[in-house]
């Protein structure tokens, strides 16, 4: 089935074939229907498998639909997503579907100045994207009214429990109105997310893309072993042997992401850099860089990894191994998005072997190992241009820090 045999409007149908959707993924196909017949959904599916516009499409048709009523006026939908990034990537997908049909998107979320969204707000908004903190606030100030909501949908919802997100999920259900359609969109399923799920959605048409890799087969992904102390020469090797690549880096902290940023200045490589210490300006100006391709290489925390939906990604690389196993899944699943393949590669030093144990057993089967013998890890290390030598007392200490933070823990075999 192709999207110009579904009964959507004529804008809409315009604007998929502009954006260069012909068929919709698995998951928009199994979506689309129930939502559009206002059914609640319980929607598992993997990163990367069109889950925005699996539930963003029917909603817009249905608004639009209504707004030939002047009396159904005000705030229709709620999206709630975790992380400001993503607040920014599921916005601009409503905007480019809303476009020419009179529904109206934006996005509601910290760190910036609140006066250019209230002034969004005031010109009559009819679907709002919003991060928790934020949406409050201007509830609390009368800006956002809740009591002509008639859809909520929260987008990543195994990522808003990881982040705490639960009481405010709770707060925002006791102030919308009882009859509601409920959209739940969560990339993986335990026992918590099931428990959230049911306590929010009634009688929902439980919908589970699931293969049987957790990782999409458009995905080629390994591991490396590479010493802790080693990696920034093999990063600065993968950048140098594939220059106008883009390239995701995932760092486990903040100041990592900034040491790693200043070793690749050394050997003249830019970078830009995100993570929870920038500003949401800072954030949005290194996201729109390395988006538009003006800096090919991001450095990038976990905290901003679901918000990273940009296309064309060609290498990830693990610099550093995620703590939580489920985020290996959502980091290398910033490339091989939709129809395009991608390549993934971890960096693993003896401290996190443990932590590559607890991955391989999340995804029930290990990664494929990427062979590197004594001669090209010396070549790597002597290809460097990094020849300074004053360098090496604070990477020894970054290196005791590391092994300090990998202490082996007790784990069920």
């Amino acid at each position: 089935m192709k999207f110009e045999d579904y009964d959507f409007s004529f804008e809409i149908k315009n604007n998929l074939k502009r954006l260069g959707y012909r068929k919709p993924t698995d998951i928009q196909f199994k979506s689309i229907p129930p939502i559009l017949k206002r059914e609640d959904v319980l929607a598992i599916a993997q990163t990367g498998t069109g889950k925005t516009a699996a539930f963003a499409i029917p909603v817009i048709q249905m608004i639009q639909q209504q707004k030939k009523n002047p009396r159904a006026e005000g705030l229709k939908c709620i999206v709630m997503a975790p992380t400001h990034e993503l607040v920014i990537q599921i916005t601009k997908v409503f905007n480019s579907l809303c476009k020419d049909t009179h529904v109206k998107a934006t996005g509601i979320y910290g760190g910036v100045e609140q006066e250019s969204q209230i002034n969004k707000l005031s010109e009559g908004i009819d679907i709002i994207v919003a991060t928790p903190g934020r949406m409050f606030d201007l509830h609390s100030q009368g800006y956002i009214h809740f009591d002509k909501v008639e859809i909520l949908i929260l987008d990543e919802a195994d990522h808003m429990l990881d982040l705490g997100f639960n009481n405010d999920i709770q707060d925002l259900i006791k102030k919308l109105p009882k009859k509601r359609q409920t959209l739940f969109f969560s990339a993986t399923i335990n026992e918590v997310v099931k428990k959230l799920a049911y306590n929010i959605v009634s009688r929902a048409i439980r919908i589970q893309i699931a293969p049987k890799d957790a990782v999409s087969k458009n995905i080629t992904h390994s591991v490396a072993f590479i010493e802790m102390d080693d990696k920034r020469f093999f990063l600065e090797r993968m950048i140098s042997q594939y220059p106008n690549s883009k390239i995701l880096v995932f760092v486990r902290t903040r100041v990592r992401a900034e040491r790693v940023a200043k070793s690749m200045e050394r050997v003249n490589i830019k970078t830009v850099t995100i993570h929870g210490e920038k500003d949401q300006l800072e954030r949005n100006k290194a996201m729109n860089s390395f988006r538009e391709g003006e800096i090919k290489i991001l450095i990038a925390t976990d905290v901003s990894a679901r918000g990273i939906d940009i296309p064309n990604v060609d290498y990830v690389v693990n610099y550093d191994l995620p703590d939580v196993p489920q985020n290996y899944v959502h980091r290398v699943g910033r490339t091989g998005r939709g129809i395009h393949k991608g390549i993934a590669v971890s960096f693993c030093s003896k401290e996190e072997k443990i932590i590559l144990d607890e991955i391989e057993g999340f995804l029930e089967s290990p990664i494929s190992i990427m062979e590197i013998d004594k001669q090209l890890y010396q070549s790597t290390l002597d290809f460097t241009s990094d020849t300074g030598n004053n360098n090496w007392k604070a990477l020894l200490k970054e290196a005791e820090e590391m092994k300090d933070k990998f202490k082996p823990k007790n784990k069920k075999k």
